[in-house]
């Protein structure tokens, strides 16, 4: 399959080694924001730009009939997009597969498994200590920042703090650099301490983790406990779980399963590498 990468950021460069790796695609090219993204002749592209970016450039594609994949991870707002994306990938035969990073994304599909385990009970996700790329790409997007870095602490039960190191620009203040982010749906709901630095750089990592926990009953059995963890490169996760989308995106294209869906709705058979009933025999 022909794959094509929008935006050549930390996910981007991440996607694009997956992509080589990748036996079954092939890399036809990475376009950047300002590219004619008309031109693009392939039958799937990684949408690798910041969030708020993501529904233009997937609605466009869509509507020539190209496939996407993207890492659009604010969360209240993802059915909104599936919405908006459904139709258009409808009418023009292509597939959309949205929020497809590792949260949401890959973790989203563990919560899903972890309710059809134990359906009576409460689910926590602890992220971090770690970068979080979608806070920060959006710190970095308020006037005034010159870089950005949003770490993402567990407070747990699903409670967070986030610490955000910012350098300004000249001509700013760091008091109203500091209000402007707060106010940002990013950093709105959770506990949020600003410290300005001269040095983003210097502290730089792109190191994250996440800890889902469920708790509840099995089978009229109380005090039951799951547990999923992993500490992973926040970009070079996010990069490949999206190339394993794409593969999933084309065959549901090629199935006639035209739309636009979040990473719970697919079967996790279409994400992997190989004949259908040879990863059966490996897996189940």
């Amino acid at each position: 399959m022909k794959v094509a990468i929008l935006g050549y950021g930390n996910i981007g460069r991440a996607a694009e080694m997956a992509v080589k790796a990748a036996s079954d695609m092939e890399l036809v090219g990475i376009f950047h924001h300002d590219d004619r993204i008309e031109n693009i002749d392939a039958d799937v592209v990684l949408v690798c730009t910041p969030t708020r970016e993501v529904e233009p450039f997937a609605s466009l594609l869509a509507k020539r009939g190209v496939c996407t994949v993207d890492s659009f991870d604010i969360h209240g707002e993802i059915s909104s997009l599936r919405k908006t994306l459904m139709p258009v990938c409808q009418a023009n035969k292509a597939v959309s597969i949205i929020s497809a990073g590792w949260d949401p994304g890959s973790d989203s599909m563990v919560r899903a498994l972890m309710s059809a385990l134990m359906p009576d009970g409460t689910t926590y996700t602890n992220f971090g200590p770690g970068r979080s790329m979608g806070h920060t790409v959006a710190a970095k997007a308020i006037p005034g920042v010159k870089d950005a870095l949003s770490m993402t602490l567990p407070a747990g039960k699903g409670v967070h703090n986030r610490h955000v190191y910012i350098e300004l620009k000249d001509g700013y203040k760091f008091e109203d650099v500091k209000a402007a982010l707060l106010r940002d749906d990013y950093f709105a709901h959770d506990k949020t301490e600003v410290e300005l630095v001269e040095s983003v750089a210097a502290l730089n990592t792109t190191a994250h983790g996440v800890l889902i926990e469920r708790d509840g009953i099995v089978g009229g059995h109380e005090g039951q406990h799951l547990d999923y963890g992993m500490r992973i490169d926040n970009p070079s996760l996010t990069g490949q779980f999206m190339v394993s989308c794409a593969r999933a995106a084309v065959r549901m294209r090629d199935d006639g399963r035209y739309g636009a869906y979040t990473t719970i709705e697919l079967a996790p058979i279409d994400l992997l590498l190989g004949g259908k009933e040879d990863i059966i025999k490996s897996l189940v």
